[in-house]
C-alpha cells in the first residue's frame, strides 16, 4: 500500500495546484492554501499560525484529520479523503467581538449554498452549526477565538463519500449516501471557500451588522430549526423545551416554551422533536 493517496480510487486526493489557481486571486480574501496529508486538527494548526502572526486569509485543509474537535469538545475522525476538513484564519477588525457569534452561522450559509449548488441535494441548517441532508447531519462548523489575538478560526467539516459502515453514529450521513448527483471534493471546496469569502466580506464591510449585511435574513431562510419543536440541552445541565421561533440579532436561538416567556439561547445542544 505504501501510503499512496491512490489506494482508494473512489477517493482521489485534492488537486492542490488547481485549487490554488482558483482561490488565491488578486484582491481576494484567501492568501495561502496549505493541504496536509494528515494532521491532528486543522483548527489547532490555524490557531498556531494566528499566534505566530500569520495574516488573515490562511486556509488549512487535511486529507485526513485524526483528532478533530466539534462543539462541546466532541472528538471525531474520518477516513482519508472521504470528506472536506478545512479551517480558515479570519481577523474581523474592525467588527466588535460581540458580533463574532455570527461567524459560525455565516459559515453555515456558505456550506449549505455550496452543497446545494454542487450536489443538487436539498440541504438545510440546524442551529447553531450543523448541515442537514434530510434529517441527518452531514457537516458542521466550529468557530474558535484565539486568545490574545484579534483572530477567529473557523473550521468546517463535510462528509462527502463516507460509506454506511464508516459513519460514527446512525444520525449522520454523507453526501454520497444521501444520493448526491456529484460528490467531487474539488468543486465542493472551491464553491465553499468562494461563498464563505463573499458572505464574510459583506458582513465585515457592514461592521458585523447581521441585518445590514443580509446574513440574518439569509440564515433565517435556510434554518430548518425555526418553526420546529425542540429540546435544548443547556450548558448548565438543564433542558429547555418549546418551539424555535427565530434567531435574534446576536445570533441566539429564541425558544417559546408551552408556558412562560421566550428565551434566547446562546449555546446548547439542540434536538428537533418529531410530532
Amino acid at each position: 500500500m505504501g501510503g499512496s493517496p491512490y489506494t482508494d480510487f473512489a477517493r482521489p486526493p485534492l488537486d492542490v495546484r488547481a485549487l490554488r489557481r482558483a482561490l488565491l486571486v488578486p484582491d481576494g480574501l484567501w492568501t495561502r492554501l496549505d493541504v496536509h496529508r494528515e494532521t491532528a486538527s486543522t483548527n489547532t494548526d490555524v490557531a498556531a499560525a494566528a499566534r505566530a502572526g500569520v495574516p488573515e486569509g490562511l486556509v488549512v485543509v487535511a486529507e485526513r484529520q485524526t483528532a478533530g474537535r466539534g462543539r462541546l469538545d466532541r472528538r471525531w475522525a474520518s477516513p482519508a479523503r472521504a470528506g472536506i476538513t478545512a479551517s480558515v484564519l479570519l481577523r474581523p477588525d474592525p467588527v466588535p467581538p460581540s458580533r463574532y457569534g455570527w461567524l459560525p452561522l455565516l459559515g453555515g450559509l456558505a456550506l449549505v449554498e455550496s452543497v446545494r449548488r454542487i450536489t443538487e441535494l436539498d440541504a438545510a441548517l440546524k442551529w447553531p452549526n450543523d448541515l442537514l441532508v434530510g434529517d441527518r447531519k452531514c457537516g458542521g462548523i466550529l468557530a474558535e477565538a484565539v486568545p490574545g489575538e484579534n483572530a477567529v478560526v473557523l473550521g468546517i467539516g463535510l462528509n462527502v463519500t463516507l460509506r454506511a459502515d464508516e459513519l460514527p453514529y446512525p444520525e449522520v450521513t454523507s453526501l454520497a449516501l444521501a444520493g448526491a448527483r456529484y460528490a467531487d471534493r474539488d468543486p465542493l471546496l472551491r464553491a465553499l471557500l468562494r461563498s464563505l469569502a463573499a458572505w464574510y466580506l459583506r458582513w465585515r464591510e457592514a461592521g458585523g451588522d447581521p441585518a445590514g449585511s443580509g446574513v440574518r435574513s439569509a440564515y433565517l431562510d435556510e434554518c430548518a430549526t425555526l418553526g420546529t419543536d425542540v429540546r435544548v440541552s443547556l450548558p448548565d445541565g438543564t433542558t429547555l423545551a418549546g418551539r424555535a421561533t427565530t434567531v435574534d440579532s446576536d445570533g441566539r436561538l429564541v425558544v417559546t416554551p408551552a408556558t412562560g416567556e421566550d428565551r434566547a439561547v446562546a449555546a446548547g445542544d439542540v434536538r428537533h422533536v418529531r410530532r
